[in-house]
């Protein structure tokens, strides 16, 4: 069973950077993996996803020119590159792994995930 560590999570200024890292017990090449977030009193929300084998990525609208993912294999890690933070970006962050094939391509929501790490706390500032 894949095991996921988020970390990188803290307090950051608006318009500041942040690279979050999501760190897995094992290989996820064959695994789609993709980073959530959510505020409280909110549902979990998309920000980015890679595909199996890194063939894709795709990017969650609110987060679209701000936000890269990237996968270092050697690393069994995902990063998560956050850019020109906004106050609205708080929130928990976690990292989701998957091996299923998806036919519409890279998975987008929870519930294509059966992998999950703890989360991280990211918390940006006025």
């Amino acid at each position: 069973q894949l095991q996921l560590v988020e970390s990188g999570g803290g307090l950051v200024q608006a318009g500041g950077s942040l690279r979050l890292s999501c760190a897995a017990s094992g290989s996820t090449f064959e695994y789609a993996v993709g980073w959530f977030r959510q505020a409280p009193g909110k549902e979990r929300e998309f920000v980015a996803a890679v595909s199996r084998a890194d063939v894709d990525t795709v990017y969650g609208a609110s987060v679209k020119g701000r936000v890269t993912i990237s996968r270092d294999g050697a690393k069994n890690t995902v990063y998560l590159q956050l850019n020109s933070v906004k106050p609205e970006d708080t929130a928990v962050y976690y990292c989701a792994a998957d091996r299923r094939v998806w036919v519409a391509g890279v998975p987008t929501t929870p519930g294509q995930y059966n992998y999950w790490g703890q989360g991280t706390q990211v918390t940006v500032s006025s």
